[in-house]
C-alpha cells in the first residue's frame, strides 16, 4: 500500500490507523523539499511550529515523520518539491510525472491520495496523484478525507460535488475496521513541531474515524 501525502504528517493525520493495519506501506510525501533560495525564509507557520528558519523547519520535520512513520511500520520517500508556503510550487504535470518516476516499478496494490480540501498543496496532490494514478496500470485507487480541513463547515460536501461535476464520481469505501487507532495517536504526537503551531485542540479531528473514498469507473481526469 502506497498513501501520497502533500506535508509531512498529513498521511498519519489521515490515515495513520490504517497504515498501522498494513506494515511494509510506503508513505510518499510530495512537499519534502527545500529549494537552496527558500531557506532563510521565515515563515509565520515556521515560527509558530517554533523554528528559526525554513531550513531547520524542514530538516526537524523529516526527522518527526521517520519517528511517527517508524511507529506505524511504514517507510517514507521524500520528494523534492517545496511546500507552498516557501513560494515554489510545481505546475501539476511535473508533479505527477516526478510521482510516476518514483511509483514505476514498486508495483502497490493500492494506491490512496488526498480529496485535495481546502489548502492549495492538497488540491495539487490530489490533481497530480490522480493523473499518475490513470498512467500507471494496475493500480486500485482511493482516496482519503484530508484530515483536519474536512471538519471545516462545507468544505467536504463542496469538494464532493466538484469532484463529480468534473466526472469523478466517488463512492464510499468499506473498508474493514482499522485497530490501529492507539498506535496512530502516538504516531500524530511525533510530529511535535506540527502539534504545537494548531494548538491543544487544533488536531481533534486526527482521533475522529478515518474516511475513504473509491472512484467509480471510468476516472475522468479532474480539472479543478
Amino acid at each position: 500500500m502506497i498513501v501520497i501525502s502533500p506535508h509531512l504528517d498529513d498521511a498519519v493525520f489521515a490515515c495513520g490507523a490504517l497504515l498501522a493495519a498494513h506494515p511494509g506501506s510506503l508513505v510518499v510525501t510530495l512537499f519534502a523539499g527545500l529549494p537552496g533560495e527558500a531557506r532563510q525564509r521565515h515563515t509565520a507557520w515556521d515560527a509558530r511550529s517554533g523554528f528559526a528558519d525554513a531550513a531547520q523547519a524542514m530538516c526537524a520535520r523529516r526527522e518527526e515523520d521517520k519517528r511517527a512513520l517508524a511507529l506505524l511500520e511504514a517507510r517514507p520517500l521524500w520528494l523534492e518539491f517545496s511546500d507552498s508556503q516557501y513560494g515554489d510550487s510545481p505546475a501539476a504535470d511535473a508533479l505527477s510525472v516526478a510521482l510516476q518516476q518514483a511509483l514505476r516499478g514498486l508495483a502497490p496494490g493500492t494506491l490512496l491520495y488526498p480529496l485535495g480540501l481546502f489548502h492549495s498543496d492538497h488540491r495539487l496532490a490530489h490533481v497530480a496523484s490522480h493523473a499518475a494514478a490513470a498512467a500507471l496500470p494496475g493500480l486500485r485507487p482511493l482516496l482519503y478525507e484530508d484530515a483536519l480541513y474536512r471538519g471545516m463547515r462545507g468544505v467536504l460536501q463542496q469538494r464532493l460535488a466538484e469532484l463529480a461535476q468534473s466526472g469523478c464520481s466517488l463512492t464510499p469505501a468499506r473498508l474493514p475496521a482499522a485497530t490501529g487507532s492507539a498506535r496512530k495517536a502516538q504516531a500524530v504526537q511525533a510530529y511535535a513541531s506540527q502539534l504545537r503551531a494548531l494548538g491543544p485542540d487544533g488536531y481533534a479531528d486526527t482521533a475522529q474515524a478515518e474516511r475513504y473514498w473509491r472512484p467509480d469507473p471510468p476516472t475522468a481526469r479532474p480539472d479543478t
